[in-house]
């Protein structure tokens, strides 16, 4: 097939299942995320797809093209014609099926990167520190940040952990000239780079407080930390903060509130269990209170 008479990502996607399963595998790489698979190296792309790099050499001739640099150069110019401005894997004529297979896989491949990149030792100490702390302030600003810091903060509550979510700049640095050497300041920012943010993490510090840091390495607020979690995703096309960051911020919280339980003992997984037995029984959304809303009901009726 010519290279010319056709884009390389509509090639590499209906070539797909005829390729041997190694180069099957570097093509999916590819095409879960084509635009930093564009600027990878060739051992960056071997060590993606678990193949050696004479196999990344291969699936490109395979594709026509006699070199690396060559088919990588055919990727970037059909990204640019043809690329997706509303998802990095998404072409624009692609069916609904197309849509959500590419959008799934992406966002799967995603979270197993993070799984690889995470590193347990700093997941052990970030629990330690928030098991002795005697108060946890957790700052953010965004939609995106905020919502994490309310997830946080509600999940070490439900662990016993007195933590609050601070949203607003003056609380912020009145939150860190208080919580002092015993407290821990818990700085969720994915950009990692807004300024009064910034401000009341070192604020923090410079006070003994134990900064921790929820962000993308190589961020300012990375090199404030005390403790950093990192967490690199792929660029979204459209939000500044997308999906596939939400998903790989949530599953860190969810790593990191497991690992803290065990670190506080059996009487805290006893305890989680009895606030879903009360919340079953007395919440909102269960039969009791619906049952004594409708007879509450029942008696203004027929008053």
């Amino acid at each position: 097939m010519d290279a010319s008479s056709q884009g390389l990502l509509r090639q590499l996607r209906d070539r797909l299942p005829e390729l041997p399963e190694a180069q099957r595998a570097v093509v999916q790489v590819i095409l879960d995320d084509p635009r930093a698979a564009a600027g990878a190296t060739v051992e960056q792309l071997a060590r993606a797809a678990f193949v050696s790099m004479p196999t990344i050499v291969r699936t490109c001739r395979s594709f026509g093209h006699d070199s690396v640099r060559e088919f990588m150069l055919a990727l970037a110019q059909d990204l640019a014609v043809s690329g997706s401005y509303l998802h990095r894997s998404v072409l624009a004529d692609d069916s609904a099926q197309d849509v959500a297979s590419k959008i799934t896989q992406a966002a799967v491949a995603s979270l197993a990167d993070l799984g690889r990149r995470i590193d347990p030792a700093v997941i052990d100490r970030v629990a330690d520190k928030l098991a002795q702390a005697q108060r946890i302030d957790c700052y953010s600003v965004g939609a995106a940040s905020t919502f994490m810091a309310g997830e946080l903060q509600s999940r070490l509550f439900r662990l016993g952990r007195p933590a609050n979510a601070i949203f607003d700049a003056h609380q912020q640095l009145v939150s860190a000239s208080t919580l002092g050497p015993q407290g821990v300041a818990f700085v969720i920012s994915h950009v990692g780079r807004m300024p009064y943010t910034l401000e009341a993490a070192r604020f923090a510090r410079a006070q003994g407080t134990t900064v921790i840091a929820l962000t993308q390495p190589d961020t300012p607020l990375a090199e404030i930390a005390d403790l950093l979690i990192a967490v690199s995703v792929p660029q979204d096309a459209v939000m500044r903060v997308g999906t596939e960051a939400y998903l790989a911020h949530l599953v860190v919280i969810e790593i990191l509130m497991v690992r803290l339980a065990q670190k506080l003992g059996p009487q805290v997984a006893h305890g989680l269990q009895q606030f879903k037995q009360l919340l079953h029984r007395h919440g909102f959304d269960s039969a009791e209170y619906s049952g004594v809303r409708d007879s509450r009901e029942g008696l203004h009726g027929d008053s």
